[in-house]
Order: structure tokens, then sequence, then C-alpha cells
């Protein structure tokens, strides 16, 4: 059986490490193909070998742009690999131009389609991520849900039930794997264990929308303020780029840094009092590390982190996010992760060499 390994994110690489290691692990027979959606290939090599994960096959350097004119040019680099290699089955994890760039390639040439991280739903169909998710689970054979939760919305999509498997979520798998890394991130930074807010906000429906962008920034500078603690803000460069078009001031309470790799970030989460943020990723990792997450948006497609009490939905008005914050520090972090026990990657890969050629 051989094995393709589609990406073009950092978030991509991080969910798709476990299974890269066990393919390592098991000797079979496998390639990654990046598409570079995010970064150029040779930006990610340095975060492949800080991973210590092997090299991509092949590199598609494919850059931003318009979803469209993206996802256009990716499904063609793809489909020239997948023609060439012919393996069995296809896996793309997650939401991206990327994924739905290798789905719609693979389905075309009558390749097998495994979806990691399928049934996510925010209900939001104005969000590209929405359509992406829809699209890619509905021409999958194989459908990876990381929760019971994600299987039943998938079923009553109408998708046959042999299709789906409930696996867990491979970043559990990524954050034990690197749980007892330590450095000295917080004193070269000069940061204090739960002495800070971290926060992220790089989403396109808030960052490029000023109004949106200018409320949130204003109710995180209403956090610090009332709370009295630092927020530190990894700054997305589609967010830079937009507060610099924007012309808008940042508040000395939010102190800006450059973006880390993901295993300074980890550190960063692991150590912090509250997340703030708009990411699908910090949610699932605030909440598997026991540490209160206030999301900044009107909808999460991680339902599972707020009914466990990790979680809560703030939207973008000041206040709002003011009262969500102080209720979130003062919450217990006693809940239970319902993402899985770390072991997804190999769940994934044992399914594909029982299933793939039934």
């Amino acid at each position: 059986m051989k094995i393709a390994i589609i990406l073009g994110t950092r978030p991509e690489i991080i969910k798709m490490e476990s299974i890269i290691r066990e393919c390592e692990n098991m000797s079979l027979d496998y390639f990654i193909l990046h598409t570079g959606q995010h970064y150029s290939y040779n930006m990610d090599k340095v975060f492949f070998e800080k991973l210590k994960l092997p090299e991509a096959r092949y590199n598609l350097n494919m850059g931003s742009g318009n979803h469209g004119e993206q996802t256009g040019k990716m499904i063609i680099g793809i489909e020239k690999i997948l023609m060439d290699e012919r393996p069995d089955v296809v896996l793309v994890e997650g939401d991206t131009n990327t994924v739905l760039a290798g789905a719609i390639a693979a389905c075309k040439l009558h390749i097998k389609i495994g979806h990691v991280e399928a049934g996510l739903r925010s209900y939001d169909r104005r969000m590209p991520e929405e359509i992406n998710r829809i699209l890619t689970d509905h021409c999958s054979d194989y459908l990876f849900a990381p929760t019971r939760q994600s299987k039943e919305i998938l079923l009553k999509e109408g998708i046959e039930e042999e299709k789906i498997f409930v696996t867990g979520n491979t970043i559990v798998d990524a954050i034990y794997y690197h749980s007892n890394i330590e450095n000295n991130l917080l004193d070269n930074i000069g940061l204090k264990d739960r002495k800070y807010i971290i926060a992220t906000i790089h989403r396109e429906e808030n960052v490029d929308n000023i109004k949106r962008f200018k409320s949130i920034l204003d109710g995180m500078n209403l956090v610090s303020q009332k709370l009295n603690i630092p927020i530190i803000y990894p700054i997305h460069p589609r967010s830079k780029k937009m507060i610099q078009e924007f012309g808008i001031s940042i508040n000395h309470n939010i102190r800006l840094i450059e973006p880390l790799d993901y295993l300074n970030f980890v550190q960063l989460e692991r150590h912090s009092i509250l997340a703030m943020t708009d990411s699908g990723g910090v949610q699932e990792e605030t909440c598997i590390l026991g540490v209160p997450c206030v999301t900044l948006r009107d909808n999460t497609e991680r339902p599972e982190t707020i009914e466990v009490g990790a979680n809560i939905l703030a939207g973008i008005e000041q206040k709002r996010i003011l009262d969500c914050a102080v209720y979130m520090i003062e919450r217990r972090n006693s809940w239970k992760n319902p993402f899985g026990d770390g072991l997804a990657g190999k769940n994934i890969v044992d399914i594909l060499l029982g299933k793939v050629h039934n």
C-alpha cells in the first residue's frame, strides 16, 4: 500500500506529525507532498527539522492568493504528482484550500481519500474553511472523526457509517509527544508562569474587517486593564499587514511578538493564565493543556471545548469579551480532555492497513 500525505500549512504538519511517525516506524511506502500554501517549503524545512520529520518528496511552492486561483493551481500540481505516483490512498487534514485541492485531485483520479479531522462544522458558510470541510467530507472514503459528536454530524449529513471512524484528534498526539520539552522561552521574553494572557487573531473574517478587528483589540485592552495582566500576541503576518493597512494603533497592554515555532508556542500556551483566540487549533490545544480559552468568534467548530467548560464564545463586542475573560479565569480547569488518548495517528494508520484494499 502506498500513502500520499498532502499538506500545505504548519498546523497541517503538526496534525499529520503522528501519522508520519507511524508510517516511518512501520516502514510503510508513503510520501509527503507540500503545497506551500502559506509559506514556501524552504521556510518550512526548519519546521520539519525541529519536529524531526522527514522532508517532503514534492513541494509546489504555491504561496498565498485568491481562493479560486490558489485552489485551481494546487489541483493541477497535485494531479500531476498523483498520476505519476499512483498512491492507494491520499490523506488530507483539516479545512484549508490544500485539503480541498488534494481531495478533488484524488477523487477525479479515483484514488481513495482519507480526511483526518472530519466532521467539524461551524455552520457558517461565509467561512471558506467551512466550505472546504463539507466538500472534502463528502468526497472522502475514510472519514477520521476526532470525536463521537463529529461522527454524529457526518451521519446526519447522510454519510455512510462504514466510512466513519472515531479516532481521537492527532493534536493530542502532538501535545503528548512534546509535553516534556521545556526551554527558556519565558525568561527570554521576560514572562512569568501564569502572569500573562496569550492571544492569537488571524482569521479572515476578523482581521480583514476593520470594525471587527478594532473591536477585538479594544476588548483585549479592556481585559488587560481590568485584570492588570499583559497580553502577549504572537502576530500572524496577515494580521500585521492589516494593522498597518488600517492604521490601527496597538495599546501598550498588548505586546506584539514575532510568530513562534510550534514547540515554543505550546510552551507559551501551557504557562499562560488564559488564551484569547479565533483559532480552532488553539481552542483544542488549550483544552488539552488545561488552560481556559475565550474564543473571539460568533461560532466554533470545536463545540466539545465549550461543553466540557474549557472554552466560551465571546464574539467581538468589547464588554462581552471582558465578561467572558473574567468568567473563564475564575473557573476551575478540571475538565476532561474530549479529544482522545494521544493514539489517533496509530489508529488512523491501523484502519488504513485493514481497509484500503477491502
